[in-house]
């Protein structure tokens, strides 16, 4: 049947309606993970939700706005009271902004920005901590971006939210380490995901045209595939990899470094 790095792991997924964490919950799922699964896309989790199963995982939804702390403490408890513990939390529910000159953003996308790309995943891993504490184990990995790592042109505020989750990845993992509780971030740039493929209607142009620009500066010329992010996921929370902590890794087809 493959790798079954997570046979019997109890994993936590936000925004996996969609994009990376759809294809998340079900590598995971073939893997063997048990999986506790939300999303403000009510329709779409189900679809997740259905397809994990048909890999013969357990899988448990709750529908719902990842910025509501109450969401997210729910679903570390049921994760804990059907699987018995919480093994693997990924942070991955977020938004973007449109592609906006500095001084053109409103203080409402700030809002809106902040509290769904950076104070919800704090919310989240404040309860995912207090079970991974008592449990003395647990592996975190926080979906930043590589505009968490360079400044990114006309997406400021996002930019700066996802700076701040690699500062509490960091911060965190320093405090958690002695209690066997690894804390990564990780940093794709643009992926071929329905985020990406969305805010490509908010550039002027063509698709096409506008994709070109957006992969300008990437030396690979192209977008990240869902795929290869979350095949690093994988690596990242898994057993295998029990050195790394604190860590933003970059997947950004070589954009960092130049």
């Amino acid at each position: 049947m493959g790798n079954r790095r997570y046979e019997g792991a109890s994993v936590l997924i936000s925004g996996a309606g969609r994009g990376f964490g759809r294809l998340a919950a079900e590598r995971f799922a073939a893997e063997g993970a048990r999986l506790a699964l939300t999303d403000i896309l009510e329709k779409e989790l189900e679809e997740t939700a259905a397809a994990v199963s048909a890999l013969g995982t357990q899988a448990v939804t709750l529908a719902g706005d990842i910025t509501e702390e109450a969401l997210v403490q729910r679903l570390v408890g049921e994760a804990v009271s059907r699987f018995g513990r919480l093994d693997v939390a990924i942070n991955n529910a977020g938004i973007v902004h449109p592609f906006r000159k500095f001084t053109a953003i409103d203080a409402g996308t700030v809002d809106r920005v902040v509290r769904t790309d950076l104070v919800a995943i704090f919310q989240a891993m404040k309860h995912e901590l207090l079970q991974m504490e008592a449990q003395r184990s647990g592996a975190i990995l926080n979906v930043s971006s590589v505009a968490g790592i360079a400044g990114a042109p006309l997406l400021a505020v996002y930019s700066a939210a996802k700076h701040g989750v690699i500062g509490l990845t960091k911060s965190a993992a320093l405090e958690y380490a002695r209690f066997g509780i690894r804390i990564n971030a990780i940093c794709p740039s643009f992926a071929a995901t329905p985020m990406v493929t969305e805010g490509l209607g908010t550039m002027h142009g063509t698709p096409e045209e506008a994709t070109a620009r957006m992969t300008a500066a990437i030396p690979m010329r192209r977008l990240a595939e869902p795929g290869e992010v979350v095949q690093a996921m994988l690596w990242i929370c898994s057993p295998e990899n029990s050195f790394m902590t604190g860590h933003a890794l970059a997947i950004d087809g070589g954009l960092t470094a130049i």
